[in-house]
């Protein structure tokens, strides 16, 4: 099995464009959405921070913006805003686990739920407790896997893209 040889350095930018375009709208929508979400339900914390991430979503496609235009530094903004991005997850989640609060998943459990928790072995407060604990390590892993990943990855392309746009100038 042969393997592929490495991308041109032009094609290396084109990919980085695109994903950097489409991660800052999906940081920038679902950011709102959910700081939106939040701010409705009252959660402040948890606005502020999404409300900071669809940010990071604006400084994704700012760096995107620069790149097309042939400024290199436009790198810098992409990794920059992952890695904020990941920053403010991590935070949302660090103030989640030090600020337990089940009051708003007691209307999630039904009669159902109630009757099946004896054959588990735990309490309403036990199930809430470990559901609530599940939900924002899942949180916390995909801000490390996600945003981290790709800070990575355009963190990795810093070399192909310099060349690419010594090569063309501007896109």
């Amino acid at each position: 099995m042969s393997s592929s040889p490495p991308l041109l350095p032009f094609e290396t930018l084109v990919r980085v464009l695109r994903h950097a375009r489409r991660n800052g709208t999906w940081l920038l929508v679902l950011g709102s959405v959910f700081g939106l979400l939040g701010a409705a339900a009252g959660e402040v914390p948890g606005a502020l921070t999404w409300l900071l991430v669809a940010g990071t979503g604006a400084l994704t496609l700012h760096g995107a913006t620069l790149l097309a235009g042939g400024e290199p530094r436009g790198l810098r903004w992409l990794v920059g805003g992952q890695l904020f991005c990941m920053a403010f997850l991590l935070a949302l989640c660090a103030w989640q686990f030090t600020h337990v609060d089940l009051t708003p998943l007691r209307a999630a459990v039904t009669a159902d739920l109630r009757a099946s928790l004896p054959q588990t072995g735990l309490t309403e407060d036990e199930f809430l407790l470990l559901s609530y604990c599940l939900t924002y390590a899942v949180v916390a892993l995909i801000a490390l896997l996600y945003p981290g990943g790709m800070a990575l990855y355009y963190h990795r392309r810093r070399d192909a893209v310099a060349e690419a746009m010594e090569e063309t100038g501007e896109l």
